[in-house]
């Protein structure tokens, strides 16, 4: 069959590569049309646009971008048009796609969405679209079925999280090996994960880099994203004790003693990685205060919000200092608040179901492709 799926960030490309992966073992005549990244083209298939070429962050970006995203939305609906997919499958990305789906809907195109989009922070009222143009749902949070089911009355599949196969699927790394491999000292690894587009990179690792200073006895690995050139964080190694490893955000993870990290996903698999991390967020000041006024919820990070509590800091905005980030690394190297730290990290784990999700999702797109 012909899956048509579209993925417009760096999360989304690696949740959807593992989803076509098993997709070909569901289905060994699958056949990929696709906007995503390397990871997805990695799967085969054809791609059509790179998301790099997509993320617009914030309120402010998007308005400045608008004429680009209504160009892109117009050459999608065509290229869908001109392939004829079996079935459309979005992978979050929710301004984008559901504007997709709700034309693909009235094409008569099967709407299948992995990854919902986060309405249970804001937005809520794209319920009313999500009931009226997909056709399945599938859902990787275990409050999101209820939110949806119980007080939507909109049946989904809860699949699990796909983090969990990603991570455990790896094999175990040699510390010494690897520290080796990116020319790196004895001294114990603090990661930076500053995120992956470019104004958001900038800007947080303006910040995360003003404590170096202060922990002479690290050494910061930046993990550079897959979307960006090594190029483009050159201008911030300006330290001996500061060092950039591209594309290998776990390889980083997994010899790090404690994390600095932009608020997104990359905050769940820091977690899963078991590294003790400081969440880190600040936005453009118009987007800010727009997404202050709308946004309802407690935590910005996944790690909080899936456990309801603190366990990790998170430092928003103008709590997002040097004198702050000092003090909330310093409590994460610390031993006593480390055990707590990785007794939390257990627990959210069994929270998250066990493994599995890209092929109990494959399994059920396939069955109802099928099934029509």
């Amino acid at each position: 069959m012909k899956y048509y799926i579209i993925a417009g960030e760096a999360s989304g490309d690696l949740h959807a590569a593992n989803l076509m992966k098993a997709l070909r073992k569901t289905d060994p005549n699958a056949k990929f049309r696709f906007w995503g990244g390397d990871l997805m083209e990695a799967e085969g298939g054809k791609p059509v646009k790179h998301y790099r070429d997509l993320a617009f962050m914030g309120f402010a970006e998007v308005l400045m971008n608008l004429r680009t995203i209504l160009r892109n939305i117009s050459f999608c609906k065509d290229d869908i048009k001109s392939w004829d997919p079996a079935v459309i499958i979005f992978v979050d990305y929710p301004g984008f796609n559901l504007r997709i789906a709700k034309w693909a809907r009235k094409e008569g195109y099967q709407t299948h969405f992995y990854i919902s989009p986060q309405i249970w922070a804001w937005k809520e009222n794209r319920i009313k679209d999500i009931r009226r143009d997909i056709d399945e749902m599938y859902v990787i949070l275990p409050f999101e079925k209820e939110f949806y089911e119980d007080k939507h009355k909109y049946k989904v599949n809860f699949v699990g999280h796909p983090l969990i196969d990603a991570i455990a699927d790896r094999s175990p790394v040699d510390v010494e090996k690897i520290k080796k491999e990116y020319n790196l000292d004895e001294r114990p690894v603090i990661a930076l994960l500053p995120g992956s587009r470019k104004q958001e990179i900038s800007k947080m690792l303006e910040i995360m880099l003003s404590v170096t200073d202060d922990f002479k006895n690290y050494q910061f690995v930046i993990a550079g994203a897959p979307s960006q050139e090594r190029e483009f964080y050159k201008p911030f190694i300006k330290k001996k004790n500061v060092h950039l490893v591209m594309n290998k955000t776990y390889d980083v993870l997994e010899i790090s003693t404690a994390a600095l990290v932009t608020s997104g996903t990359a905050t769940l698999e820091t977690a899963l990685l078991k590294v003790p991390e400081v969440v880190c967020y600040k936005g453009n000041f118009i987007s800010y205060q727009i997404a202050k006024r709308v946004i309802n919820l407690d935590y910005i990070s996944l790690v909080n919000l899936i456990m309801d509590r603190e366990v990790v800091k998170e430092l928003i905005q103008n709590d997002l200092n040097r004198k702050n980030l000092k003090k909330e690394l310093a409590r994460i190297l610390n031993k006593d608040h480390r055990k707590k730290i990785f007794s939390d990290y257990y627990e959210l784990e069994q929270k998250l179901g066990g493994k599995g999700a890209s092929e109990k999702t494959a399994q059920l797109i396939y069955q109802k492709i099928s099934a029509s």
